[in-house]
């Protein structure tokens, strides 16, 4: 038998906690001496202990975890309870992380204001561009996880389906989006996955779409070295050099990103394209 103590100290609890357990009936000591009111625990207990932590860390209420526990969940379902919980955990660490890395680039970008050089923006002329396509839908700009969730797959994809109908890509991979609401205030926008083919001929019913993207005649562009979670502080460096040179982004015209080293993994020596297509701002 052990004390209150020394079983909090086994199952990495508090004394107060146990106290709280036993008082709602959802843990009681094995024996309390009628003299002093000393509460005692076998070693056996320390598997309901261990149970309750983990329906805790599940989410479930202590109501809710009585009635689990009288249910009697098995090791079975209860492991895979865990495991499920712990994939939502590390999708939400993911997320926090994405969020973390975002704040930090605003911040970067918020320091640089006043003296942001745009002396690497380009003006370019970009020709019509035949493409293999494939498209998802991301929740919107806010959630820059889903746009990467759901643009990343559709590049493996689509060099497969390619491969597969011997069609060669004869350029760097682009990625665009463009707004794609179903009601009032949805910011939902769709990703495209494309990869230049030039001329090549594609068989029907090759599970991807061929598109041409049409020329712009006029585009500011510039370079954006490293991860594209940090792709606005290149986008804030044209539209900087956007109104100070007397242009207008064209609508409803898109940007497109064009990936020149995307070495895998190393997201920080990542060269990337970005393309904004403009036109003269009328004059006031």
């Amino acid at each position: 038998m052990f004390s209150i103590g020394e079983f909090a100290g086994l199952g990495r609890v508090s004394v107060r906690m146990l106290r709280h357990y036993d008082a709602i009936g959802l843990l009681r000591p094995a024996h309390v001496d009628p003299h002093s009111g000393y509460r005692f625990y076998s070693a056996a207990q320390l598997r309901l202990l261990n149970r309750v932590t983990a329906l805790k860390d599940l989410g479930f209420s202590l109501h809710q975890v009585q009635t689990l526990i009288d249910e009697k969940i098995d090791t079975a379902e209860l492991w895979g309870m865990l495991r499920l919980r712990r994939t939502e955990l590390a999708a939400r660490m993911a997320q926090d992380t994405a969020r973390l890395a975002q704040v930090d680039a605003r911040l970067r970008m918020i320091e640089s204001e006043g003296h942001m050089d745009t002396g690497d923006v380009v003006l370019k002329q970009i020709p019509a561009t035949r493409c293999a396509m494939l498209w998802g839908t991301a929740t919107s700009y806010d959630h820059p996880t889903s746009i990467t969730e759901n643009l990343t797959p559709l590049y493996p994809r689509l060099m497969e389906l390619m491969e597969k109908h011997n069609v060669a890509m004869c350029a760097a991979p682009i990625a665009y989006y463009l707004p794609a609401p179903t009601e009032p205030g949805d910011e939902t926008i769709t990703v495209h996955a494309a990869f230049p083919i030039g001329a090549a001929e594609v068989p029907p019913g090759a599970g991807f779409e061929v598109v041409t993207l049409p020329e712009v005649a006029e585009a500011a562009t510039a370079l954006h070295h490293g991860s594209m979670s940090e792709a606005f502080r290149t986008g804030q460096k044209i539209a900087n050099w956007i109104d100070d040179n007397g242009y207008r982004a064209v609508e409803p015209g898109f940007a497109v990103e064009v990936y020149l080293e995307c070495p895998p993994g190393e997201f920080d020596k990542w060269v990337t394209e970005l393309q904004v297509p403009i036109r003269t701002a009328p004059e006031n």
